[in-house]
């Protein structure tokens, strides 16, 4: 409190001095590791390395903590909350919380013994902003045979730029999904030689980093599809047959080992997308006994349903993405011929009949969703040869006709969103 004191009953005037309030901020912290007191905010400089931070042992209810990234660096150098044998917004100790976001800062408050720390607010100063989710396409094989580790980034608007160097195993038949909210992931495939399991994770700017030592069965394929609260899962796929296993992927990109699918059909040249509020839909695909338009939903908890009825032609090779924020579509794909159809998937995850198809026929396409999941583009294939169209989908699921190619045209690629 601050201002004048006027004439009063005790005859005093004066000036009232501001009283210091706020935490107390501190010096600095550049090292590896620091132990954090409340009342008291922490600019963390990750320039040089990652930071884990702890928590105070004892807190009481009320008692705050403020971490803010100093340099802009938290997204090269994350920082780690341990949260010293208390919960973290419910979740035990033994949960790892990052945070890996440029220009964040963190606002920890103690609320009690079973929620534990929670973020008020963990905003970033956008200086230099993401915007919301973008996507890019990556790997696949083109048209001498060989395989690709080439990527593509598309912005806001569907434009697709040109190709950038690759990082990774070259390979194709690999499937990409959105975890962690802003990030991406990919998963399997075939590099020429073999089937592999590495999976590369592409950051919250598009940057794909180097391979992750295989997990789970070797395969290529599979859907890749995000579900839950900024999880992923991958599901079906082609090893020495066509299998019904899934791994499912956590909110820090981890890639759990195998499990079992219950009740869906082994299948290849599958995809998925999302719809609702944190459920998603995998469909389509083919198997020995030849084309299938079965689908299969998978709940907010990575749960694979059995079979559900197939809708619109059995085909493989089809792209599909979400739209209008919780509906998907599937699009394209091969039957006894290259297809140009699509079946709109509502938000309830029941799959549309046929509506016959705008822009080039053609299978092992990928789509991906663009801004906050309202649109999307459906972009690469093969139409006989390799091609680079692409289509932009509006936010009622009407595909437009081709764009111009951008990019190597090649096929059987993975697609995946990026950016928050």
């Amino acid at each position: 409190m601050s201002g004048s004191v006027e004439n009063n009953v005790f005859g005093s005037s004066g000036v009232v001095l501001a009283a210091a309030g706020g935490l107390s901020w501190q010096d600095v912290v550049t090292a590896s590791t620091v132990t954090v007191e409340a009342g008291k905010g922490y600019w963390i400089n990750t320039t040089s390395n990652a930071c884990t931070i702890t928590l105070p042992s004892s807190p009481a209810v009320g008692d705050q903590v403020i971490l803010g990234d100093y340099a802009r660096t938290w997204d090269s150098n994350a920082i780690t909350i341990d949260s010293n044998g208390n919960n973290f917004q419910g979740d035990p100790d033994t949960y790892t919380v990052d945070y890996d976001t440029e220009g964040q800062t963190i606002n920890l408050v103690y609320a009690d013994s079973t929620k534990g720390w929670i973020p008020t607010n963990d905003i970033a100063n956008a200086l230099t902003p993401v915007a919301p989710n973008q996507a890019l396409f990556a790997y696949g094989a083109i048209a001498n045979g060989s395989k690709s580790s080439l990527k593509n980034l598309v912005n806001l608007n569907g434009v697709i730029s040109a190709d950038v160097t690759g990082v990774g195993t070259a390979r194709n038949r690999t499937a990409g999904a959105n975890y962690g909210g802003d990030k991406g992931i990919f998963f399997g495939g075939d590099d020429g030689s073999a089937r592999t399991g590495v999976s590369n994770l592409v950051s919250n700017v598009g940057v794909i980093a180097s391979d992750t030592g295989a997990v789970g069965t070797a395969r290529s394929g599979q859907a890749g599809v995000g579900y839950g609260d900024n999880l992923a899962v991958f599901a079906y796929g082609y090893d020495t047959d066509y299998n019904a296993k899934r791994n499912l992927v956590s909110s820090s990109g981890v890639i759990a080992s195998d499990a079992a699918v219950a009740g869906g059909s082994g299948r290849n040249g599958t995809c998925g997308a999302r719809y609702g509020t944190g459920t998603a839909i995998i469909a389509y695909g083919d198997t020995d006994d030849g084309r299938l338009n079965e689908s299969n939903l998978v709940n907010s908890s990575g749960a694979v349903s059995a079979d559900v009825t197939g809708v619109g032609t059995a085909r493989y090779g089809a792209g599909s993405a979400s739209y209008g924020g919780d509906k998907a579509f599937f699009a394209y794909g091969y039957s006894n011929a290259y297809l140009s159809v699509k079946n709109l998937v509502n938000n309830s995850g029941t799959v549309a009949a046929d509506v016959t198809g705008v822009g080039t026929a053609r299978s092992y396409t990928k789509a991906a969703s663009l801004g906050s999941f309202q649109t999307a583009i459906v972009a690469y294939g093969r139409p006989g040869g390799m091609t680079n169209v692409s289509n932009l989908v509006n936010n009622v699921g009407v595909i437009a006709t081709d764009q111009t190619g951008v990019g190597t045209a090649r096929q059987e690629l993975g697609a995946t969103e990026f950016g928050s």
